[in-house]
């Protein structure tokens, strides 16, 4: 593949993984914050303003990073949607932690938010991989996992 077309694919994965990031999890968020964590209106806004800035930076490693542990899945159904939770609790939860700790969550709150939004990604790890899978269709690209997008692609 010439150079030119692996950074218009590069380019390409950017604003697909990014786009769906941040499409998925700002609902998500919002849901968690205000009425499991229990956060005022204006900790969630700071707190989602402040998370999709950092979903811009992160998008991609996620995306690189969920295509890299979903080699391991198996065919069947389970296989898929327990490696799929896991990549996305173990790169998303610390990083979410992150995020509402600065935006003035603390002490229950931190924590119900934290356990909020880890048991949140146990089960939206699956529909949040076919979500991002869907979005890369429209982009033009393949799903991850079975042909995994990598920076060396």
């Amino acid at each position: 593949m010439p150079n030119h077309m692996r950074q218009l694919s590069r380019r390409t994965a950017f604003y697909a993984d990014t786009t769906a990031l941040i499409l998925f999890f700002t609902t998500t968020g919002i849901i968690n914050e205000r009425f499991i964590a229990g956060m005022t209106w204006d900790q969630v806004l700071n707190a989602r303003l402040l998370g999709a800035a950092l979903m811009i930076p992160v998008a991609r490693p996620y995306g690189i990073w969920r295509d890299w542990v979903m080699k391991r899945a198996g065919k069947g159904r389970l296989s898929t949607l327990l490696w799929d939770s896991f990549a996305l609790v173990s790169f998303q939860v610390p990083i979410y932690a992150a995020i509402i700790t600065f935006s003035g969550a603390s002490g229950g709150s931190l924590v119900r938010g934290t356990l909020g939004a880890a048991m949140m990604m146990l089960f939206l790890g699956r529909p949040y991989g076919a979500f991002l899978n869907g979005i890369r269709k429209l982009f033009g690209l393949p799903p991850g996992g079975n042909k995994p997008m990598s920076l060396n692609n």
